[in-house]
């Protein structure tokens, strides 16, 4: 983090107070971000509602996103921690990516088991994906975001 924090601080003591940090995420990438988290979530979800498949079934693909989301997010904080020098349980990194893999593990079992056509086995896929990406990318957004916040009010 020390690194980072000294290239925010040089970089902010050349620029005028009209110039954008260019460590901080743009207002475009943070949109596109959230636009592809909630296309993907949401459509996941739509699909899910209008699936002829068995309740309890979709509960099973819903908890496996929610799971996915989840994990996906730990994964990003801790490899994030991490690299940031914070302390990061092995324990818990390693649950973390443990969780994530599981995640897909379990979709890819399920979707390969279920009785739905091709293209709908595709469209949970690609949506999943689209999900869990975004996820990640709207995290370290939000952290970056906030770590650019912070040091250019300490300054």
């Amino acid at each position: 983090m020390e690194p980072l924090k000294n290239m925010i601080e040089e970089n902010n003591s050349k620029k005028d107070s009209n110039t954008r940090n260019p460590f901080k995420p743009t207002g475009a990438f943070i949109g596109a971000s959230w636009t592809a988290l909630l296309v993907g979530t949401i459509g996941y979800c739509v699909g899910l509602w209008n699936a002829t498949m068995a309740l309890n079934e979709k509960g099973y693909y819903f908890t496996i996103l929610l799971f996915a989301l989840f994990a996906v997010i730990s994964v990003q904080k801790s490899v994030r921690d991490k690299a940031e020098g914070l302390a990061v349980t092995e324990l818990y990194y390693g649950l973390s990516w443990f969780a994530t893999i599981a995640a897909v593990v379990l979709l890819t079992v399920g979707l390969w088991n279920a009785d739905l056509l091709l293209s709908e086995k595709g469209f949970y896929a690609m949506s999943f994906s689209l999900s869990i990406f975004s996820a990640i990318a709207v995290q370290k957004n939000t952290r970056d975001a906030k770590l650019i916040d912070d040091n250019e009010i300490k300054l």
